[in-house]
């Protein structure tokens, strides 16, 4: 695995997991934009939402389970975030999917 994330999955480098099994680990963002800044991520190195294989659904679906369970979890079921940027034109800086589970104040608009 070649990403930040890639080396955290292999233990490589340190997180402060929120949740981890077989396939699905959340980390607390080291930069957060909230005071609950959560990212969710397969295990499997999947470059982008974009890059994602039919047979790769079913972990979107444990993903946005284990982001609910979080949110209960964190207390912030009244309004969170679950948002993914898809390539460098959306944002996106680590091409390794991952989730942003974002909540715990009033949230703006996005642009």
């Amino acid at each position: 695995m070649t990403t930040i994330f890639g080396k955290i999955i292999a233990g490589k480098m340190p997180c402060k997991k929120v949740f981890e099994n077989e396939r699905i680990l959340a980390i607390e963002d080291i930069m957060p934009v909230a005071p609950v800044h959560i990212l969710i991520m397969p295990k499997k190195e999947i470059p982008s939402l974009q890059s994602l294989a039919k047979e790769d659904y079913p972990l979107i679906l444990e993903i946005i389970e284990v982001a609910k369970n979080i949110a209960e979890e964190l207390d912030i079921t009244d309004g969170y975030r679950l948002l993914t940027n898809s390539g460098e034109e959306a944002g996106q800086t680590i091409f390794h999917l991952h989730f942003h589970l974002i909540g715990g104040r009033k949230l703006t608009k996005l642009a």
